[in-house]
């Protein structure tokens, strides 16, 4: 054998035998009932808690995305898929919807999730301080967040008594924020009703259908189906005159009135802290559900004006952001 030949082919073989000592990267499966497109800026927050954890995409750790883009039906498919594909965890911040979806196709893979409902009603934990399978994560669910969002929506429309919610029929979101809903409406002297809205044509007809008066108002929860129709949302409620208050910012960036919840970027960069724990051994059931603890008050001044109310200077004082 002619040296040359030898000496490549000793290179070739160290270089495979390195290539085969090195570990696999861990590969994180990302499902979430939205889209890649708007969900651009919370996608960078997940980035930077993983970083923060000692994980940076492409180098030392793979994601393998997979977006409903509002169609919630698809998440039941999506989730096996990853489970198939025997992903090391699957994440799902800012996407309740799917960590449902992930919770029924796996009872053993890791599962880190942020949510805005209570993760114990949902079935996806046992109890906040020890879930107690293979899911744990973020709750941006606070026992008087529901209270303060009525409170401030009635000091921006003074006497206001009746509250309209929508929810998705068949999401498991539906029924735990509409009885959350009813529960502190009830001491403020507020009636809840609650319509349904399944496509976005019912939205149309159920927006459509409520007949404008100085009592009324809209509330929005934690669904992805209607974040994905938010703009539609904000469009519609202005037309027919209906004053409507959100649980985050993005609504009120696309023409609604206010929105009171958790600083969602804060929540998916915990997500991504919480997802690097796990990869670096954490298990989930002895990892406690992290509670949001920053929360924000977004107002749209221009809004305001278009329905006829004026936004107080206690409000105006203590929002975190003004639209104009």
């Amino acid at each position: 054998m002619r040296r040359r030949d030898f000496i490549g082919g000793a290179i070739s073989v160290a270089a495979l035998s390195r290539a085969h000592a090195q570990p696999a990267r861990p590969v994180i499966g990302f499902l979430h009932a939205g889209s890649a497109e708007e969900n651009v800026k919370r996608l960078a927050a997940f980035r930077r808690g993983l970083a923060r954890g000692g994980f940076t995409e492409g180098e030392n750790v793979v994601v393998e995305y997979r977006w409903a883009s509002g169609r919630n039906e698809e998440l039941p498919a999506l989730a096996a898929d990853l489970v198939r594909r025997n992903v090391t965890l699957i994440a799902t911040p800012g996407s309740t919807a799917a960590a449902v979806a992930a919770r029924k196709a796996t009872a053993t893979m890791p599962i880190v999730f942020s949510s805005g409902t209570d993760p114990v009603a949902l079935g996806l934990v046992d109890s906040l301080n020890r879930p107690g399978g293979n899911a744990t994560g973020i709750t941006s669910l606070n026992a008087e967040l529901s209270a303060k969002r009525l409170g401030i929506f009635r000091e921006l429309v003074p006497g206001l008594s009746r509250c309209i919610t929508l929810v998705k029929p068949g999401s498991a979101l539906a029924a735990p924020f509409a009885a959350d809903l009813k529960r502190a409406a009830a001491p403020l002297g507020m009636h809840v009703e609650v319509l349904n809205a399944d496509t976005d044509n019912e939205i149309d007809a159920a927006i459509a259908g409520i007949a404008a008066a100085p009592d009324t108002g809209l509330v929005f929860g934690p669904e992805g189906f209607f974040y994905v129709h938010r703009a539609r949302i904000a469009e519609l409620a202005l037309r027919h005159r209906l004053p409507a208050i959100f649980d985050v910012r993005d609504y009120v960036e696309a023409g609604g009135l206010a929105s009171y919840g958790s600083d969602y970027f804060n929540v998916m960069e915990l997500a991504g802290e919480y997802t690097a724990r796990v990869l670096k051994g954490a298990r989930p059931a002895e990892l406690p559900v992290q509670q949001a603890i920053k929360f924000e008050l977004v107002l749209n001044r221009k809004t305001a004006t278009t329905l006829g109310l004026a936004i107080s200077p206690t409000l105006l004082g203590t929002a975190d952001d003004v639209i104009e």
